[in-house]
């Protein structure tokens, strides 16, 4: 299901079929560097993945983790969207992309798409978002869309304190 669409993009939910994508995506060194480690080893892992993360959240929150896609090809690029995490007080914008689409503008511009998608179809009014102390791209990107960062958080899950970013929409 096409949930936005930009310029040169298209977002749409997560599905059982994006195996292929996804397996690339989660076992990239910077994502499992900057993100984490989801676990998917194998093709075989992704069904799950996709079943407890992206669908279970649109199933609970009405929102979460889109597949990115080029408008032109449909040949997905990364993931982008909100995440509720229980330890932040507001939605959290996350996104990871191919190495082989990154520094061409498609984080920022799926980013913008989702922080309208935020305020205008949820209603929300401001938004956060993490990155691990050393995730330059990611904290720049942030900046770029109005982000200010607010202090460090801990993760229950990691042993590393995260910057804590915050904007209002």
């Amino acid at each position: 299901m096409y949930v936005l669409n930009t310029p040169r993009l298209a977002l749409r939910h997560a599905v059982p079929e994006d195996g292929e994508f996804l397996l690339e995506l989660l076992t990239d060194p910077d994502f499992i560097r900057y993100i984490g480690d989801r676990g998917v080893r194998t093709l075989d892992d992704t069904p799950a993945y996709v079943a407890n993360g992206p669908q279970a959240s649109y199933r609970e929150h009405g929102y979460g983790l889109y597949v990115v896609e080029l408008r032109e090809s449909g040949t997905p690029i990364g993931l982008c969207g909100l995440v509720k995490r229980d330890y932040l007080q507001h939605a959290d914008l996350g996104f990871a992309f191919l190495r082989a689409y990154r520094g061409q503008g498609y984080a920022l511009e799926a980013a913008r798409a989702t922080l309208s998608h935020a305020r205008d179809d949820f209603g929300m009014t401001r938004l956060a978002a993490i990155t691990s102390l050393d995730n330059e791209a990611s904290m720049s990107l942030l900046r770029n869309l109005g982000f200010e960062l607010t202090g460090p958080v801990q993760a229950p899950t990691d042993s590393a304190p995260l910057n804590l970013f915050e904007v209002e929409l």
